[in-house]
C-alpha cells in the first residue's frame, strides 16, 4: 500500500506544510537526509496549548504530539516537491513535552506520534527517538517535534 492510501485508510489527509515563525526555513535537504524544524501541536481548531501534569493528561497530550507528526509528513511532502511516496523512513524524534517539573510520563506523550507513524508507514515508520520535558514551550502550545527523515 502507498503512503497515501495508507494516510486515506486513517481518514487523514496532509495539510498544506505550516510555514515558520520565526527567522529558520521549515526543512533542510542534504544527500538524501531531509531535517523537520519543530512542529507544533496544532489541530482543526487551532494551536493545542497545556502543560502536562497541570491541566492536560497524557491522552490529550498524545493526541496533540500526533498532530506534530501529521505536520512532519506535510513537510516532508513539501521537501518532496509535493511527493510523498519518495519517503523512505523516518530516522529520528525529537519531541518536546510542555509539562511540569514531576511530570515523567513524555515518553508516553510522543507515543502519540510514534504510534501514528508505525499505523501509517509500517516498518519505515519506526524510528529512533527522545522525548523530554520543556518548562514551556512556544505560544503554550503543549507538544513541539522535530524529524529528521530518509527520502529518495
Amino acid at each position: 500500500m502507498s503512503i497515501t492510501e495508507s494516510l486515506n485508510a486513517l481518514g487523514v489527509t496532509l495539510p498544506d506544510a505550516p510555514a515558520p515563525a520565526a527567522n529558520y526555513v521549515p526543512f533542510v535537504k542534504t544527500g538524501n537526509i531531509v531535517y523537520i524544524s519543530g512542529q507544533i501541536s496544532n489541530g482543526p481548531d487551532g494551536l493545542i496549548v497545556g502543560k502536562l501534569g497541570e491541566n492536560m493528561d497524557v491522552d490529550a497530550g498524545a493526541a496533540a504530539a500526533r498532530t506534530c507528526a501529521i505536520s512532519l509528513l506535510a513537510q516532508v511532502k513539501a521537501a518532496c516537491d509535493g511527493d510523498i511516496e519518495r519517503l523512505v523512513r523516518v530516522v529520528k524524534l525529537t519531541g518536546f513535552v510542555n509539562s511540569t517539573a514531576d511530570f515523567t510520563d513524555q515518553p508516553k506523550v510522543i507515543n502519540g506520534a510514534s504510534d501514528f507513524l508505525v499505523e501509517a508507514l509500517g516498518d519505515a515508520g519506526r524510528h529512533a527517538r527522545s522525548a523530554v520535558s520543556a518548562a514551556s514551550l512556544p505560544l503554550g502550545v503543549a507538544v513541539e517535534i522535530e524529524g529528521i527523515f530518509e527520502i529518495k
